[in-house]
């Protein structure tokens, strides 16, 4: 069986397929690239499958933020939860575990016991905590965001809870000559503090990462100081795809 997973994101569309329990084919392009070039609109949006050209797929599904906004009639819709947990459980064969996935624009944080998800929590404020926060903080540093994630030692204390306000703040340190990898860890830190909240509700030895800002290894360290292991998944950013696959298979 083929199996084509989708996960329509608020800044990047993510495509995967699986054949025989192996994704054989993944793909991840903007979300506004995807728009133009393989859809259309027809009082909403139409996506073009045959643009694809993936050959034969026996079964489709689709998660993420635009999957109520676009036109997939093939398709089974499942929400990201759903997705996201499938996916780690089929990257890391684990059943019991956290899952805390950081995206572009919000955090879900899930338990998992015995593959089976009982209780979440998800980010109820402003983008402080996600990925487009991270991203605006090293444009305004003007330093590259894997860069910017390598800083973890020092960090100056930014204790904002807003996006806006946090990069004022940024730029008062560097006002005052607050050394670059310093500045560079209080992102960082920042970003663990917002997330450590939503984290306690739900104690564990096992924490899987998954979403782009997986790929923090500040964060990373930060995190290791409170679990006994912290799983990046091998591919975090295409877990909702990977998710939907593994569901579709299985079903």
């Amino acid at each position: 069986m083929r199996v084509l997973g989708i996960d329509l994101g608020s800044r990047e569309v993510k495509l995967a397929v699986m054949e025989g329990q192996r994704i054989v084919w993944s793909f991840k392009i903007s979300t506004l690239s995807f728009y133009k070039e393989y859809c259309s609109f027809e009082g909403r949006i139409i996506v073009d499958e045959s643009k694809l050209d993936l050959g034969r797929i026996d079964r489709k599904v689709s998660t993420g933020y635009g999957r109520n906004n676009t036109d997939l009639k093939s398709f089974e819709v499942i929400n990201e939860i759903k997705a996201h947990t499938y996916g780690a459980i089929y990257q890391t064969g684990l059943k019991d575990f956290i899952l805390l996935d950081v995206g572009g624009q919000d955090v879900k944080v899930v338990k998992v016991e015995k593959a089976l998800i009982t209780d979440l929590e998800l980010n109820n404020k402003c983008a402080a905590s996600c990925g487009r926060y991270l991203e605006n903080m090293a444009n305004l540093l003007e330093i590259e965001l894997d860069q910017m994630s390598e800083y973890y030692r020092d960090p100056v204390e930014l204790n904002s809870t807003c996006a806006v306000f946090s990069e004022s703040e940024l730029i008062g340190q560097i006002a005052e000559g607050v050394k670059m990898e310093s500045l560079c860890a209080g992102v960082n830190h920042s970003m663990y503090n917002r997330l450590k909240p939503l984290l306690t509700k739900f104690p564990s030895r096992k924490l899987v990462l998954s979403g782009g800002v997986a790929y923090n290894k500040a964060l990373q360290k930060y995190l290791e100081m409170d679990y006994d292991q912290v799983i990046v998944l091998d591919k975090p950013q295409l877990n909702g795809a990977i998710g939907c696959c593994y569901y579709g298979e299985r079903q």
